[in-house]
């Protein structure tokens, strides 16, 4: 059952979290609320009301707006005409795009939620888009808001903005159900929390409930929520790039003269804000992207004109930062994903034929051994859960032997349970001696996974530190910021971004400090939702 008897209610004006991981029934349950899933008992009751909805339009209808994971925009239309999808105003039987605008424009300044009404969606970072469905769902005035996993996709600063955005909505009088498994998120924002596990209420808490209670909570079991490693022993040089220059889709230049040495037994973390190269610096080595000048070499072997076939042959193993894009084929089987990179080769198959049955023993058993919560390991992979999904990914890049493997995001929209697994897969891998590479703009989870970081800053790395370094001091690398006395600079700036010009010195060993270092009217009645699926 995907949801078994759940107990919900949202209070005018309340940041309502709903809490618990991957595959326990949150998005089915707002799917349900939203109209594009019926129960098959319980009900509905808005403002005290019993209600049915048969689509997001009888939804919407009774004040109740939904902003998905996944974004429901049309890449080349406008921001204007994106919020005038569905609920067009016309004039002379034409689009009214004048009014869009208005609209658009009164509701973004009431909300303090900056669009460009003329701006083609494609052209807009992710966080932008995001505003824009927001607006999209307050243009049609409703009543309540469902945020599904929202900072999934976020750069920090997107996610701090986008909280400030939802306290400040609330404060407006909307109800906000804020879905999601990020547990700092949840205590940061929300007025109650709602704890879902496999499908069923377990209880509502108040947001000051310690961490570890909550992750209990979410998951059945005392987590972890620190990595356990011992100190790394490294050997040999495995990874070895010089003088790398790439460029951006755009062909501006996004690797600027990179050095990097990733060793034997050893993690390297990569830090830094979403979009300072680091896509393209894993995307050179994997071959996915052309190199304008430099080597890339493992264990002294040139990859320089080899497919990203061969690489991934050679013994690397890769986890992409976009699972549903270059991590699975969403119309195949779990099965069938585990040995994507595998599927020609003994004993799952040759360059004619598949053997279904040995791809069918292995897959239950890496199933049961990576815990891929599916129903079946024939089921297509678009069943799972993003969580879910990305055990499918780790699971197929971690079963062979491997001398590099490389992990760009890999905890993205990934719930604590998961969280802890991965990382504990990840270190067992850099403890039988694999050159580990990990890239993530989520700075806690490098500093507890990497033996050292490379901060990242418009394609160059401005230094390599410690996991002890004090957090405020790879935060201002992170800002381009070398010398604290420096007044600090956007992360990413668009104007700048096309002329990296002469930046920060790059690539310093950086000691580490010691620790401890530098330091409205309401919306009804509420709502509640009482479904069993």
């Amino acid at each position: 059952m995907a949801n078994d008897h759940i107990d919900l209610t949202v209070e005018p004006g309340e940041v309502h979290a709903l809490l618990g991981e991957n595959g326990a029934g949150k998005s089915t349950l707002m799917n349900q609320l939203y109209g594009l899933l019926q129960p098959d008992a319980g009900e509905v009751l808005v403002d005290g009301v019993a209600r049915t909805f048969r689509s997001p339009r009888d939804a919407i209808a009774a004040g109740i707006g939904m902003v998905h994971q996944h974004f429901m925009l049309v890449p080349v239309f406008t921001v204007a005409e994106n919020i005038a999808l569905g609920a067009e105003k016309a004039r002379l039987g034409f689009l009214d795009r004048r009014r869009a605008r208005r609209e658009v424009i009164e509701v973004s300044e009431r909300y303090g939620l900056p669009v460009d009404p003329d701006a083609l969606v494609e052209n807009l970072p992710v966080g932008a888009q995001q505003r824009v469905e927001i607006v999209k769902a307050l243009t049609r005035e409703v009543d309540l808001l469902i945020l599904d996993e929202p900072t999934a996709v976020l750069t920090p600063q997107e996610t701090g903005e986008l909280l400030a955005v939802m306290r400040g909505l609330a404060d407006a009088g909307k109800s906000i159900v804020f879905i999601t498994h990020k547990l700092k998120e949840v205590k940061e924002v929300a007025d109650r929390i709602t704890v879902i596990r496999r499908g069923k209420t377990v209880g509502t808490v108040a947001p000051e409930t310690p961490e570890d209670e909550l992750a209990s909570l979410m998951v059945g079991r005392a987590v972890n929520l620190t990595v356990d490693k011992a100190p790394a022993e490294p050997g040999r040089e495995v990874l070895k790039i010089s003088g790398l220059i790439v460029d951006d889709d755009r062909g501006v230049r996004a690797v600027d003269s990179v050095d990097l040495v990733v060793r034997a037994g050893e993690v390297l973390g990569v830090a830094g804000v979403q979009g300072n190269g680091q896509t393209e610096l894993v995307e050179a080595v994997m071959g996915l992207r052309e190199l304008r000048a430099g080597t890339i070499e493992v264990d002294n072997e040139d990859l320089t004109g080899m497919t990203t076939k061969q690489i991934l042959r050679s013994g690397i193993g890769y986890v992409p930062e976009d699972r549903s894009t270059d991590g699975v084929v969403k119309e195949f089987t779990v099965a069938e994903n585990l040995v994507l990179d595998q599927y020609d080769r003994p004993p799952y198959g040759n360059a004619f034929r598949l053997n279904p049955g040995a791809v069918a023993i292995k897959a239950r058993e890496w199933v049961e051994q990576f815990d891929i919560r599916t129903s079946s390991a024939d089921a297509t992979v678009s069943t799972l859960s993003g969580g879910n999904q990305q055990k499918v990914v780790v699971a197929r890049e971690l079963s062979r032997p491997l001398r590099l493997f490389i992990a760009a995001q890999p905890t993205r929209g990934v719930d604590v349970g998961s969280i802890e697994f991965i990382h504990g897969r990840i270190v067992r891998e850099r403890d039988v001696g694999t050159a580990v590479l990990v890239v993530s703009s989520e700075l806690d989870e490098v500093a507890a996974l990497a033996d050292r970081i490379a901060v990242m800053y418009r394609g160059r790395i401005l230094a390599i530190v410690s996991p002890d370094t004090p957090r405020e001091e790879i935060g201002l690398l992170m800002a381009g910021i070398t010398d604290p006395s420096t007044p600090s600079t956007p992360a990413v700036d668009p104007a700048a971004e096309a002329e990296p010009g002469a930046e920060p010195e790059p690539v310093s060993e950086v000691e580490p400090e010691a620790p401890g270092g530098a330091d409205g009217d309401g919306a009804g009645d509420g709502a509640a939702e009482k479904g069993t699926k």
